[in-house]
């Protein structure tokens, strides 16, 4: 029988005071909630706007509001945690002292160049550097992940994610006009959670559309493709079907019609098993509804997985926690470090340049039939 009882990272021994670099909703919902629980102690909060940060810290008791960036990086002895729109984290991290440890929130940049500069400047500082990929720290992947590492699903060999949802981008002041919205700020969880669990793809097939008015994509279509595998090749984290393997990430944010028929899920298919995971945060953003895991076996019936929690918060406190591992020699790498993360902007850049390719014509069907 699995063992499911490894639904969150271990803590730190020693946890370091946290300074918050940015006060908006996903802190306010997600980061300060999960902390929380998690007992680590926030030293401060600096936001651009000085309301927010005041507002942040009288409703979750923090006792210090920096009046500038200079002032929050000075904080000794500090782990970083920072939560601004892309294009100002390559800002940030030049400003941060040399050797500090810093949670950086996704997406690494806009693009795949500016996440290379992110990683250049980081690494030219010795920062400890880490991205809030933080869905693959949910409870109920978690435990997907065990039922995969053990073999009791078989070779993976069909994954679907599923959201059809309606998402309020309105909250996100900073999303409205940009280039590029699902995938780089979206989609973007499922791509990283699949790299890791099966690495990079041989290829990628997408296609993007865009329903809101201001807004670029929101709603999109990614295909990974995980061809038969070659003799000798390294196997992936996880056993594909020697075969090949389907992984699809669909998504469509415009769904305004209730929750009846919308969706949020994965679903993963092995040889011996099946398993869905409901993400439940994006059926009600940001409340959400619980999160649900189930499996069923060759010839047995479905069971559900009890589970600790759920994406939102609970996720959250997987990387700090990692990071703060890492910072007192507990762990020996990030999960998502900057270098990881590189990988999946790397993934992400393909599904925007697989969107631009053409797609075969269809030939005519009254075309002469060939003799």
């Amino acid at each position: 029988m699995t063992e499911f009882a490894h639904q969150s990272w271990p803590m730190p021994d020693r946890p370091a005071p946290i300074v918050l670099i940015g006060a908006g909703g996903i802190v306010r919902s997600a980061h300060l909630p999960a902390y929380r629980n998690a007992g680590f102690p926030v030293a401060g909060v600096y936001d651009l706007r000085p309301d927010a940060a005041f507002r942040l810290a009288a409703d979750f008791g923090i006792p210090r509001v920096y009046a500038t960036l200079a002032e929050a990086v000075r904080e000794p002895g500090a782990v970083f945690d920072v939560a601004v729109p892309a294009e100002a984290a390559l800002g940030i991290v030049t400003a941060l002292p040399p050797r500090a440890a810093v949670l950086l929130q996704k997406p690494l940049g806009r693009d795949l160049a500016e996440a290379r500069r992110i990683v250049q400047a980081a690494e030219a500082r010795g920062l400890l550097a880490a991205v809030n990929l933080q869905l693959r720290f949910a409870p109920n992947l978690l435990a997907l992940r065990r039922l995969l590492d053990d073999g009791t699903l078989g070779a993976v060999r069909d994954v679907e994610v599923r959201v059809v949802t309606h998402t309020p981008w309105q909250r996100w002041a900073f999303l409205r006009g940009i280039p590029r919205l699902e995938i780089v700020y979206h989609s973007i969880h499922y791509l990283d959670l699949l790299r890791g669990w099966f690495g990079l793809p041989e290829a990628v097939h997408a296609v993007l559309t865009r329903h809101r008015e201001g807004y670029a994509d929101t709603a999109s279509t990614t295909l990974l493709r995980y061809g038969p595998r070659a003799p000798g090749a390294p196997a992936a984290a996880v056993a594909l079907d020697p075969r090949g393997a389907r992984v699809l990430v669909h998504t469509c944010h415009d769904h305004a019609y209730g929750p009846r028929h919308a969706s949020s899920a994965l679903r993963v298919e092995g040889s011996e098993g099946c398993a869905v995971a409901t993400l439940g945060v994006n059926l009600d953003y940001p409340q959400g509804v619980p999160d649900r895991l189930e499996y069923c076996l060759r010839g047995g019936s479905w069971q559900d997985v009890p589970l600790r929690g759920s994406w939102f918060p609970d996720a959250f406190e997987g990387p700090m926690a990692n990071l703060q591992r890492c910072r007192e020699g507990s762990d020996p790498a990030p999960v998502c470090g900057v270098r990881d993360a590189l990988a999946t902007m790397a993934l992400v850049e393909a599904a925007y340049r697989a969107s631009e390719a053409p797609g075969v014509p269809v030939p005519d069907p009254s075309s002469p039939i060939p003799p």
